[in-house]
């Protein structure tokens, strides 16, 4: 039986931060930077004020100071008949003006780079926008835009998926949800509890769907919500918070979408709680989130790996070091480390792993399970897209928020 996870939620100079700990080792972080402008899954009303036909694209005014690019494959507007409009088959130009209102969600935040030395890294990428809006909550997300029901990618099995998607047709008046693997045991009355919570979630963001000024209409999940999500198919032993503010933050959204969660909330009394990581220090985790500023881990084994981050991708790279045991017994122990440093570091695009040469394609086959495995549980779509002519295994993710590296540095420790 699973052990379970620990969350911890934290503060450091005003930014929120959520570790999920299994056994004392950290498997999850989740970090809202206080000077975030943009959040993943903010929900904005906004007014498109240029059209690049070369990029087939548009970009959108925000908040009348944040600006955000929609590409043509993420258009989706209702006609008036309601049928869905979706772009990619004429330019964009045909299908939204300069000055026309829409409402636009965020695919991707948004940190500003700072002057200090905190985010000496900081990337200055626009943030993504999409018209499909999707609404998470905890076994469901409802995306109002599209009209079939569907099962989540990551239950594979094909009667069980067939058997679920049937399920949720069934529901009256159900359409344009997506079920999240944590939902494929359970109950029906909890499903279309949910559903309706989202649907009326909804019906309130649309009634502001007007006038001519952009505004933000709804801020995405913050990072203890997207943890709670994120960790609802699995067992959650307790909710750490060291102040009462994040008391609140954990209890209001689990009153909501895990009433069953509220008990596993726990207000650590601490001497120094108001301070700052005083929570991770009394845990004896910083030193892990250290670690994660530098590029060199070793394996228990003796086994090393190196993550080196470019402009154009992730390289990490796999050495023996004292390590007597086989290539592929070296290879595997690396890759469930690898999978693990992806997800905390959120490590997003392309990344390129230079596993140590294997003898033969069943070994690479073998090794491609075991990093399949690896990476199940983490919440942002990664694909495998296997071995490169010279022997890299290349994989891709699409992260929501922007790395760990590229937000906080030198101020940890």
């Amino acid at each position: 039986m699973a052990s379970g996870v620990d969350i911890l939620i934290e503060e450091l100079d005003g930014s929120l931060w959520v570790a999920t700990m299994e056994k004392n080792r950290l498997v999850g972080l989740e970090v809202d930077p206080v000077h975030e402008e943009v959040r993943w899954g903010s929900v904005y009303w906004g007014r498109v004020f240029r059209i690049d036909a070369a990029l087939d694209a548009v970009f959108v005014d925000l908040d009348g100071q944040n600006k955000g690019i929609l590409n043509n494959a993420d258009v989706y507007l209702q006609e008036p008949d309601g049928k869905i409009r979706r772009g990619g088959d004429v330019a964009i130009g045909k299908i939204l003006q300069a000055g026309q209102m829409i409402a636009v969600q965020a695919k991707s935040g948004y940190v500003p780079k700072q002057d200090d030395e905190m985010f000496p890294h900081s990337e200055e990428k626009i943030p993504r926008l999409t018209m499909n809006i999707a609404l998470p909550g905890r076994y469901l997300i409802h995306t109002p835009l599209g009209r079939e029901n569907r099962v989540s990618s990551r239950i594979r099995n094909k009667q069980m998926r067939e058997q679920l998607k049937t399920m949720l047709d069934s529901f009256h008046e159900m359409h344009g949800y997506i079920l999240r693997a944590a939902a494929a045991d359970t109950q029906t009355a909890i499903l279309t509890r949910e559903a309706e919570i989202l649907r009326a979630i909804w019906d309130q963001v649309q009634e502001h769907f007007t006038g001519m000024e952009p505004t933000l209409l709804m801020l995405g999940p913050d990072s203890v919500q997207r943890t709670l999500s994120d960790q609802s198919i699995g067992r959650i032993n307790r909710i750490e918070v060291a102040t009462m503010d994040h008391y609140q933050y954990a209890e209001e959204w689990c009153e909501i979408f895990a009433p069953d969660l509220v008990t596993k909330i726990q207000a650590v009394e601490l001497e120094n709680g108001e301070e700052d990581m005083a929570l991770f220090d009394e845990r004896d985790i910083m030193g892990q989130i250290e670690d994660l500023f530098q590029p060199y881990m070793v394996l228990e084994n003796g086994g090393s790996v190196i993550i080196e981050k470019t402009a154009a991708l992730t390289a990490i790279d796999v050495n023996r070091g004292g390590d007597k045991r086989s290539n592929l017994a070296i290879n595997i122990e690396a890759a469930i480390e690898i999978a693990r440093q992806i997800r905390i570091r959120n490590l997003g695009g392309m990344i390129l792993i230079d596993f140590i040469r294997l003898k033969s394609k069943d070994e690479q086959d073998a090794l491609r399970r075991a990093m399949e495995d690896a990476i199940g549980t983490d919440p942002c779509t990664v694909q495998i897209h296997g071995f490169s002519p010279m022997g890299l295994m290349e994989i891709t993710r699409s992260r929501r928020t922007p790395p760990l590296h590229d937000r906080f540095y030198t101020k940890i420790g």
